[in-house]
């Protein structure tokens, strides 16, 4: 997605903005943005860009999506410059993950649902398009107060401490666990905690 172009999200969220400030009932000093799962990353990108956001939620906060790519078994060469990677490297890992052997979820997040998504023939250049979501060259320029989540035992989260370090802004990281029933992949089972977090902090942030 490279780096500092505005090639992503940001693309996106401008004209929405634009066209929420037509409209009389929407506050300009009270625009919030907020994603969820893998808008947890696009989020944060838009408000790199866009300094007309009052406050931002990340649900997980994210770092680059190369992190991600470590789950794959591979010679830790290889991941460090997989841009130039040789597709047979990754076609044993692709076709177990195709197989009954494979663990279901792990099959739909990365055959069924990822290289569906990106549009990849195969794993290979699934995780080469992986590469291109960064969001460590823009982290800094988020100039709004920003809200990052991380659940316990949800690995998309693995990333929330990272991105909060990098940030300048005003910040706040709220952990989520598995004992107050809010584990896994974006608080999914205690969903009516996440929201009652994050409208104390927006009453807080947005008075």
């Amino acid at each position: 997605m490279g780096r500092r172009r505005r090639d992503c999200a940001e693309k996106v969220i401008t004209p929405v903005i634009d066209y929420a400030l037509t409209r009389p009932e929407v506050d300009p000093k009270k625009l919030v943005l907020g994603g969820w799962s893998f808008g947890g990353f696009l989020a944060p990108r838009a408000a790199a860009f866009e300094k007309r956001i009052a406050a931002l939620i990340a649900d997980p906060g994210q770092w680059d999506q190369r992190e991600n790519l470590k789950v794959l078994p591979l010679d830790p060469a290889v991941l460090a410059d997989i841009e130039h990677a040789d597709p047979v490297v990754l076609e044993p890992f692709e076709a177990w993950l195709r197989s009954p052997k494979a663990e279901p979820m792990l099959r739909w997040k990365i055959i069924q649902r990822g290289m569906w998504v990106h549009g990849a023939k195969n794993l290979c250049e699934l995780a080469k398009e992986m590469t291109r979501f960064e969001i460590s060259p823009v982290a800094g320029e988020i100039a709004c107060p920003t809200l990052l989540t991380a659940a316990e035992g949800d690995p998309v989260a693995a990333g929330a401490q990272t991105l909060y370090d990098a940030l300048r802004c005003p910040k706040t990281l709220v952990k989520f666990t598995e004992a107050e029933g809010a584990g896994g992949h974006c608080e999914g089972l205690a969903r009516g905690l996440y929201h009652q977090r994050v409208f104390d902090w927006l009453d807080e942030t947005l008075a």
